[in-house]
């Protein structure tokens, strides 16, 4: 009996007790799971450019006479990428200065002249105006280029055509070349009409679409890669990546890449409206709102008027001081025009349509067909096609192209 009354208390404490003792050993349990399950918090990574990681590239100049190719943007942070190199007992022999010059201020097409920097006293020799590349004599002696310059990821900005004209000589007369990378701020998107044969020029080399979606130091690997310097040569090229960066990653410029494209707006509508620069239309320049804004003093349409003026960058603007009528697009928030991933050819469509004075719209000197790298598209505007039916004839040539493109990648996320 004693052992059968024992058995039943025990039983009684179980379903008592037991139970309600099981629950919090269950919750602990839970809880560990949960925690096991969820990944730890990351603080996000600081992007880095190509030259603010001077560990990464110090050791291979060591001993070397070195050139750079650079300009405004080439800083990390506060200091100057020729100041800073010069301070850490690099040879720097020579800067070559492109489009804008070595401090970024002159027009856009300006001849710039070869001098000396004052602040270094370091031979300054301009690869804008009757030279944009260096011959043997200014390579003489020289055992390293360095390219460090902030890009906007259009085919007609001119700063890859001078990287690939240096890359050529570099190849020429046995010169390493370098490029220190930067993000791309339209780096998220593809698109606009392939460069055809026999369209090249200074504001597009090579067969690649308006928006390329590379980085330089992609766009330099493809470049050598494919053959396209002059003989299929190819230079010792070595690039130094960015840090910690996608092609989808929203980079806010900490200083202009030229005197007219003075913020992420701009820079996000340069690819659509810098075609207007091969029309009679003026896109801004003369103004605070360079590439946000357009217009024609005989156009008759429009929701806003501006007058251009004579400007640090601008000293001869279209128009000048004569009422433009067009419209503003510095009302439209930058991150809009960013997520639209694609060219707007409403803009210049529109504006044709409405234009008084027809086929003068088109200037005649063929610059238009130059930035298009193509003279179909101008003719596919004067036969009143609709910007649908246009982007769809460039869809073959943008397939091929992004094939070609995937090869030279260096960043995660890349562009459609």
């Amino acid at each position: 009996m004693m052992l059968a009354h024992i058995k039943i208390l025990f039983l009684v404490f179980l379903i008592f007790n037991g139970c309600d003792s099981t629950k919090p050993v269950t919750a602990s349990k839970e809880k560990e799971k949960i925690e096991q399950e969820e990944p730890p918090i990351e603080t996000p990574k600081l992007l880095m450019t190509g030259a603010s990681q001077v560990d990464q590239y110090l050791g291979l100049l060591k001993g070397k006479n070195v050139a750079l190719l650079v300009n405004q943007t080439s800083m990390i942070g506060d200091t100057h990428l020729a100041d800073s190199l010069i301070s850490l007992g690099v040879r720097v022999k020579k800067i070559f200065a492109p489009e804008h010059g070595f401090r970024g201020q002159a027009d856009a097409g300006e001849q710039v002249k070869d001098g000396k920097d004052a602040k270094t006293g370091v031979p300054l020799i301009s690869l804008y105006g009757k030279k944009k590349k260096p011959g043997k004599a200014e390579l003489a002696g020289i055992d390293l280029v360095i390219f460090d310059i902030q890009d906007v990821g259009a085919r007609f900005y001119t700063y890859i055509s001078s990287m690939s004209y240096v890359m050529e000589a570099c190849a020429e007369n046995g010169v390493d070349f370098m490029v220190l990378d930067r993000p791309n701020p339209n780096g998220h998107y593809v698109d606009g009409p392939v460069l055809k044969k026999g369209f090249e020029s200074f504001v597009g080399l090579h067969e690649i679409p308006v928006v390329h979606g590379m980085t330089v130091g992609e766009y330099a690997q493809m470049v050598n890669g494919e053959g396209w310097l002059k003989g299929g040569i190819q230079c010792n090229l070595k690039v130094i990546a960015c840090a910690n960066y996608n092609h989808q990653m929203v980079y806010e410029l900490p200083i202009k890449p030229s005197p007219n494209l003075p913020n992420n707006r701009s820079i996000y509508l340069y690819p659509s409206l810098c075609f207007f620069e091969g029309t009679t239309v003026n896109v801004g320049r003369g103004t605070d709102k360079q590439f946000q804004v357009y217009g024609h003093p005989d156009y008759q349409g429009g929701d806003y008027k501006y007058t251009p003026v004579s400007m640090e960058g601008a000293k001869y603007p279209k128009f000048q001081n004569k009422e433009c009528y067009g419209y503003d697009l510095s009302i439209i928030d930058s991150e809009k025009i960013r997520k639209e991933g694609e060219l707007n050819l409403n803009y210049l469509i529109n504006y044709y349509k409405t234009y008084p004075k027809g086929k003068e719209f088109f200037l005649k000197n063929n610059f238009f067909d130059k930035l298009a790298g193509t003279d179909e598209l101008r003719k596919q505007i004067l036969s009143g096609m609709r910007s649908d039916q246009i982007r769809e004839t460039w869809q073959k040539d943008l397939s091929v192209f992004k094939v070609i493109r995937k090869k030279y990648l260096i960043y995660g996320k890349h562009s459609n």
